[in-house]
Order: structure tokens, then C-alpha cells, then sequence
């Protein structure tokens, strides 16, 4: 059995954990804030361009068939983007990411895939398996993913998809739906598959059609990363949140427990004591 000391010692450290898992929780929440406040501003933007996409094509379909990010391949060699985190301690967020990449390699074997892996996690995991890595960026998500250093990585993808060096982007990631659920996503991100039109704009086109695809198309790309980063960041920061929480109450649930152990132990240590003064005094009666 073990000593009061020694549940004393456990009892301390158990509520210096707990103190770090709030104190986690509290940064996770100010930061979730913040991503969800970037995923809501983001978003419009997106629809917008995916309408103004959408309208172009409808004005003159001629334009849709010539450029290079709608050119349609035989999938043989696939690019997939995988967007994982880059710290721990954020329940399953990194698992299920992982395990959703495995069964897509799965699904995809008699094709040549490559990986892309934004995150530390991600990277960590597949540099010991038998796979193909294109890039890795291990630090991406320690801070606010940067539309800079998206639009970078979308640069470099789309170059080798023009050169044809790939035939299709697969992005894996979370999407931010709610604190309690994310939602994984896979969605292919080339060739384009450019939205369908809802109720066309009779806009008046200064450029051609085929020269407004052609600097609108790399935008739209490129914004599909970066909103897949900020996405999975905001979820990141949301599974920490979560994570921590449980940990707190798990350890309010273990000091209830080593307190009542301890309580248990004094008591049987003070009745041992009446009980060893009442048989002195009655022996010595």
C-alpha cells in the first residue's frame, strides 16, 4: 500500500499537469479564435471567385478547352498534398489524417503517387515508410499559416502540372466545420473542375475570356491551398482545445480519486492509533 508521502507527491503532480492542460486550453481557444475568425474571411472570397470562374466559362466555352490547368489526363501519376500538424497533444486530429493518406495509397496502387506533406507529423511518419516525397514543410503551423508561403507551394504544383510532370492534385486534410467535428476532406484541385454555373452575370469583358482564365485560374489554385491550410489550422487549434479539456477533467477525476485514497489511509492510520492507546491504557488498568 502505498504511503501518505507518496500519495502527496502524486496528488502534486497530478495538479501540476492539471494547471498545464487549462493553461493549454486557454492558448488553443485564443488561437482557435483567431483561425476561425481567418476561415469565416476567407471563405466568400472563394465562392466569389469559384462564381466569377463559373460565369466565364458560361460567357464563351471556347476558352475553357486550351488552357493547361483543365487539360485532363489518364491519373497515372498522382501528387497528394497531405496537410497534418506540427505539435502533438491534439487527440486523433493527426492519426485520422494519417490513416485516411494510407487507405488513399491503398486505393491508388497501381498508380505512381507522390506526397507533398505540409506538417511535422505527416513527414514524420511517412519518411519511414516506402513512399515517394516530393516536399516536406515541417513548420508550417507553428504559427498562422502565411498566404505568401501558399501560394509558393501552389507555384511550384501547378509548374509541374503544366510541365506535366503529374496528371492530378489530390488535397487531404481537416476541414473546420465545428470545435467538436472536423471534417475530413479530399478534394482534387487539377486539373480544375470549374463550378457550374448558377444563373449567369452578363458581365462585360474587357480582356478576352481566354486571357481572364488564364491569370484567374493560378488565383483560384492557389487560394485552394492557402484555404486547406487555414482550414486544418483552425481544426488543429480546435482538436488541442478539445484535447486538453478531456485531460483536465481526467485529472480532476484522478485527484478525487488520490484524495479519497489518501483520506482512507489517514483514517485507518488514526484508528490504528485510538485503538493502540485504548489497548495501552486498558493493559496498564
Amino acid at each position: 500500500m502505498p504511503s501518505l508521502i507518496d500519495i502527496r507527491r502524486r496528488i502534486r503532480s497530478v495538479k501540476n499537469t492539471q494547471q498545464i492542460t487549462k493553461a493549454m486550453k486557454m492558448v488553443a481557444a485564443a488561437k482557435l479564435r483567431r483561425a476561425q475568425d481567418r476561415v469565416i474571411a476567407s471563405r466568400p472570397y472563394s465562392r466569389l471567385l469559384e462564381r466569377v470562374l463559373a460565369n466565364i466559362a458560361a460567357a464563351d466555352g471556347s476558352a475553357t478547352d486550351t488552357h493547361p490547368l483543365l487539360v485532363r489526363r489518364p491519373e497515372e501519376r498522382i501528387l497528394l498534398v497531405l496537410i497534418t500538424g506540427d505539435r502533438g497533444l491534439v487527440g486523433a486530429f493527426n492519426t485520422n489524417i494519417i490513416k485516411h493518406a494510407q487507405k488513399f495509397l491503398a486505393e491508388h496502387g497501381s498508380q505512381a503517387v507522390e506526397l507533398e506533406l505540409l506538417g511535422r507529423k505527416g513527414r514524420d511518419f511517412f519518411r519511414r515508410r516506402p513512399v515517394k516525397i516530393a516536399a516536406e514543410y515541417a513548420t508550417l503551423f507553428l504559427r498562422a499559416p502565411e498566404q505568401p508561403k501558399a501560394e509558393e507551394i501552389a507555384a511550384g504544383i501547378i509548374g509541374r502540372f503544366t510541365n506535366e510532370e503529374i496528371d492530378a492534385v489530390y488535397v487531404m486534410g481537416n476541414r473546420f466545420k465545428s470545435v467538436l467535428s472536423p471534417e475530413m476532406s479530399t478534394r482534387r484541385i487539377l486539373p480544375v473542375d470549374l463550378p457550374a454555373s448558377r444563373g449567369a452575370i452578363n458581365y462585360i469583358y474587357e480582356q478576352p475570356p481566354a486571357e481572364l482564365l488564364a491569370g484567374l485560374l493560378p488565383a483560384y489554385v492557389k487560394n485552394q491551398i492557402y484555404l486547406a491550410m487555414i482550414e486544418s489550422s483552425a481544426a488543429e487549434q480546435a482538436a488541442q482545445m478539445t484535447a486538453m479539456e478531456a485531460a483536465s477533467s481526467n485529472a480532476a477525476d484522478v485527484l478525487d480519486s488520490l484524495t479519497l485514497k489518501m483520506n482512507r489511509i489517514r483514517q485507518a492510520s488514526i484508528t490504528r492509533e485510538i485503538i493502540e492507546i485504548v489497548s495501552g491504557a486498558a493493559a496498564l488498568g
